[in-house]
């Protein structure tokens, strides 16, 4: 006859088995990217192909051992900072942000989520990296040649390649740090230049 100690460690121990043999059971975490860009997802299709296809050579498929999330602004660069904000909710391993803005607001979204920018005008100038060479931080990427600085120097160039020039159209996004800085210093160096501006 069993005694009521067996009895009640038997209870508790299948209890516990059946808990851990449905967790043994469930599949691994397959680890999340999320995608952060301010356009239309039509614009980015042979970029994003080109991403998955490095992504296999490094033995990851999307859909088998890896999910990404993507969020598209539609071109509205207003809809940023829930999109990044969604994508923290998600609890994504990672962050990939096109430029500087969507780096912009995933930071502001978050300080521990890892975050690569694909191609910076100005991480050091918009605080986004402690320096070039030791980020620091959540955020490394690519950072291009030339930030909002180097607008002086292309428009000098411009001039020396085109001496007549006297009007030159400079497009920019308002919204865009960057290209109110290129702006406002393209701005300062053309009446040296002998260039009227046209934003």
């Amino acid at each position: 006859m069993m005694n009521r100690r067996t009895f009640l460690c038997g209870l508790t121990l299948g209890t516990l088995a059946v808990p851990l043999a449905a967790e043994a059971q469930q599949p691994p975490r397959i680890p999340r990217i999320g995608v952060l860009a301010p356009g239309v997802p039509a614009s980015y299709v042979s970029r994003y192909e080109a991403f998955r296809r490095g992504l296999r050579e490094f033995g990851y498929v999307e859909g088998q051992n890896i999910a990404i999330e993507y969020r598209y602004g539609e071109g509205k660069y207003e809809r940023l900072p829930a999109l990044a904000a969604e994508l923290v909710r998600l609890n994504v391993d990672v962050i990939v942000a096109s430029s500087s803005l969507e780096t912009d607001e995933a930071k502001r979204a978050t300080t521990s989520i890892p975050i690569v920018f694909a191609l910076h005008a100005d991480p050091l100038g918009m605080a986004h990296v402690a320096s070039l060479a030791r980020p620091g931080g959540n955020a490394t990427g690519l950072a291009a040649a030339a930030g909002p600085e180097q607008m002086p120097k292309q428009l000098q160039l411009l001039k020396e390649a085109f001496p007549p020039i006297s009007r030159v159209a400079v497009l920019w996004h308002a919204a865009n740090p960057n290209g109110a800085r290129g702006w406002q210093e393209v701005q300062e160096a053309a009446p040296s230049l002998g260039i009227a501006l046209q934003s």
